[in-house]
């Protein structure tokens, strides 16, 4: 069985392909794929094959998909400019007939009100109506993405954010990489949608608990109302569209869109998934 792996340059791809390694799947049995081949340099030294695969050049994923069974599709980074090239890969996905399509989406893709839904959703309806055989891992968010609130904290003793309380069932890339390895390598699971998240939605009270013991300050957490928000995202320099969206992840936050906490993950991976203070300090650690 060859198993390719889309974006494994990037921090989720690469992490996937030292989990398939892992599990002892054999480094020729391994395509790793990025628009920039340079970039698996480190990929390429441990045995792994590698090959040029951009999302919006479709000749290159027909290329790189010759004589692969299982395809992991890693969302784009761009939102809102994601799901053309997605239906490209699924696209070629199904010409080459490809046993099994493994995709990261996120949580209620297909029914949240989220700024970071559509792509999604456009991309799980486009996986159904290709009708390629194919399993759907909604990844919550990065636990890695709160370092930056964790390293400003430091300095400010604050988290601030527009969320009130809403939840967020967080894991690390590593957790979630590993479960992704589980997907690509055993056999079944095709037509599944899977939740991936840690097994607890903490609040950001809780963050900010976090930070303080990783700090060796006391954080509080300061809740802002959504013009606040936008307000000091303008003022520290981001652009209307860009304050807009990550507010609009504050309210999605706030909404409920990442509390669902799961077993899922820690289930497929056989052990708990990393908690909110042991994810940040390791993240911390290797920034």
């Amino acid at each position: 069985m060859t198993i390719l792996v889309t974006a494994a340059s990037g921090q989720l791809g690469r992490l996937v392909v030292d989990a398939l390694l892992e599990r002892g799947v054999a480094p020729s049995d391994v395509v790793a794929t990025a628009r920039d081949t340079s970039k698996l340099a480190d990929a390429s030294a441990r045995g792994v094959r590698t090959a040029l695969l951009d999302y919006d050049r479709p000749e290159t994923i027909a290329a790189a998909l010759e004589g692969v069974d299982t395809v992991l599709l890693i969302s784009g980074s761009a939102p809102g400019a994601r799901a053309a090239g997605h239906r490209n890969v699924i696209d070629a996905a199904k010409a080459a007939g490809v046993a099994k399509l493994v995709y990261t989406s996120v949580p209620n893709a297909t029914t949240a009100q989220f700024v970071l839904a559509p792509d999604h959703k456009a991309t799980e309806e486009a996986i159904a109506a290709a009708g390629v055989p194919a399993v759907i891992a909604r990844h919550n968010w990065y636990t890695e993405n709160y370092v930056p609130d964790v390293q400003r904290a430091a300095d400010t003793g604050v988290i601030a954010a527009s969320v009130a309380d809403g939840r967020v069932a967080s894991a690390t890339r590593a957790d979630l990489a590993a479960g992704l390895a589980v997907l690509l390598t055993e056999d079944g699971h095709l037509g599944e949608v899977y939740d991936f998240s840690g097994e607890h939605a903490w609040t950001y009270e809780e963050l900010a608990a976090a930070a303080s013991q990783l700090t060796g300050r006391e954080v509080r957490y300061a809740p802002l109302s959504t013009d606040e928000h936008l307000a000091a995202l303008e003022a520290a320099g981001l652009d209307a569209g860009t304050a807009g969206f990550v507010a609009g992840i504050d309210d999605g936050i706030r909404r409920g869109v990442l509390a669902d906490a799961s077993g899922t993950l820690a289930g497929l991976i056989g052990r708990p998934t990393t908690s909110l203070v042991d994810g940040l300090r390791q993240a911390l650690d290797a920034a």
